[in-house]
């Protein structure tokens, strides 16, 4: 790596310090902040850690200014039109798209991995039937490591690619599993002959009674989800199974996690609420009420589904499930159902609004995924569980090129202390 350029640090009576600049094959240049403390006894201050990088990777790239996401280097338009989702799985673990032959391995291992140990069913007795599913997913997906002790040792690269697979093999399987449990339905185990998401709705919808034929729109509408949602940079829950694995912790420890940090509102459980703004407008004719309130900066109703922290243009997601979101309305003959029609005028309504417009609040790819997973015959409270679904893969391939990077360190951030100065408690007598 070429010499980084340098930045001095100054206040009007003197020079702080001289900090290096390096820069990456795309996206800002960043400022090395390592030696600040050591060099001036002062830390940055950065919460939410919206300016700081906090790491070098090389997976995924977004720009959001200009509504770009990159897996690899490639379009997120590109793959989520000409590949499946196992294809986009092995790019994101390796760094390349297969060829042939590696992708027929890498399936044929997923396959054979996809069961889960018949003693992890034990598990779902623990729980209560009206459990969240990601909460059953949390404790049951970290109880993996207690299946497979003997390949947890993530300084062995083969140990690390085993817990690769068999994290991306299993998840849908204890997600269906979960669905299965909350409603007192059997499990249905996977099935090798089936694709990965055709294996997964048939797992979610198909019962020991009559034979399960999934609908070949909606298994390609499934794949292009779990693709869309594959990996999104440094989030909330990508940085959370960082930071767990900087300590050592196992794979299966930090994906769950990850899904623990997915399951918050404004993270995995954006499409949720998405339908759930829905449901409280109701019907077409109160569309301009709950666009004033989301206007209204007094209220703290939020208009779910559009805007997005990271794009200040279009979520170049949201058009591919869009797009998706129509094939599936068209399949399933839905463009008639109240909540569709509602989603719909909701949409052309918002995109024509000045206000929504000069803010750049499109509608973002929770907004249409959600719409999609219902039409699927996914219960809302599964949504965020199909998205941990996606992410697997992303969390996985960050934990290991997290692993693999020799300036990997604990994660231990810092702080601005505001609480009281040192003081001595009533009545204490020094020895």
């Amino acid at each position: 790596m070429p010499s980084p350029n340098t930045i001095c640090l100054s206040d009007p009576q003197q020079t702080l310090c001289s900090l290096p600049i390096h820069t990456g094959s795309m996206g800002p240049e960043v400022i090395d902040v390592q030696t600040l403390y050591k060099e001036t006894g002062k830390f940055t201050y950065d919460p939410g850690f919206n300016s700081t990088a906090s790491c070098r990777s090389q997976i995924t790239f977004i720009d959001g200014e200009e509504g770009v996401l990159l897996y690899r280097g490639y379009p997120i338009e590109q793959l989520a039109e000409t590949s499946h989702f196992l294809e986009v799985c092995y790019l994101l673990l390796h760094g390349d798209l297969p060829t042939p032959e590696a992708q027929k391995a890498f399936e044929h291992d997923i396959t054979m991995h996809t069961m889960v140990h018949d003693q992890l069913t034990n598990f779902f007795k623990g729980f209560r039937r009206d459990a969240h599913p990601m909460a059953i997913m949390v404790g049951v997906v970290g109880a993996l490591s207690a299946f497979y002790h003997e390949a947890l040792d993530i300084r062995s690269k083969a140990d690390r690619e085993m817990a690769a697979i068999r994290l991306i093999a299993k998840v849908p399987t204890i997600a269906a599993m979960c669905h299965k449990y909350s409603t007192g339905m059997p499990f249905m185990y996977p099935q090798n002959q089936l694709g990965y998401a055709e294996n997964f709705l048939r797992m979610m919808h198909a019962t020991p009674c009559d034979h399960y034929a999934a609908n070949p729109v909606l298994v390609q509408a499934l794949d292009r989800i779990l693709i869309l949602h594959a990996d999104h940079e440094q989030n909330a829950s990508t940085s959370t199974v960082r930071v767990a694995g900087s300590s050592g912790a196992n794979p299966y420890a930090c994906v769950a996690a990850g899904i623990a940090c997915l399951w918050g509102a404004a993270h995995g459980g954006a499409n949720e609420s998405v339908l759930h703004m829905l449901r409280t407008i109701g019907d077409s004719s109160r569309i301009p009420e709950f666009l004033a309130k989301a206007k209204d900066k007094n209220d703290p109703f939020r208009l779910m589904g559009f805007g997005h922290r990271v794009y200040k243009n279009f979520d170049p997601r949201a058009k591919l499930m869009r797009k998706t979101c129509h094939e599936v309305l068209d399949a399933l003959d839905l463009h008639d159902s109240a909540l569709f029609k509602l989603a719909i005028e909701l949409e052309q309504i918002a995109l024509e609004d000045e206000y929504f417009n000069s803010r750049k609040l499109y509608p973002n790819v929770d907004f249409y995924s959600g719409i999609v997973l219902h039409a699927l015959g996914i219960p809302t409270n599964m949504f965020t569980a199909l998205f941990a679904m996606g992410r697997t893969v992303g969390w996985i391939a960050h934990w290991d090129e997290m692993i693999s990077d020799p300036e990997h360190r604990i994660a231990r951030p810092r702080q601005l202390y505001t609480g009281p100065g040192r003081r001595n408690v009533p009545g204490f007598q020094p020895s």
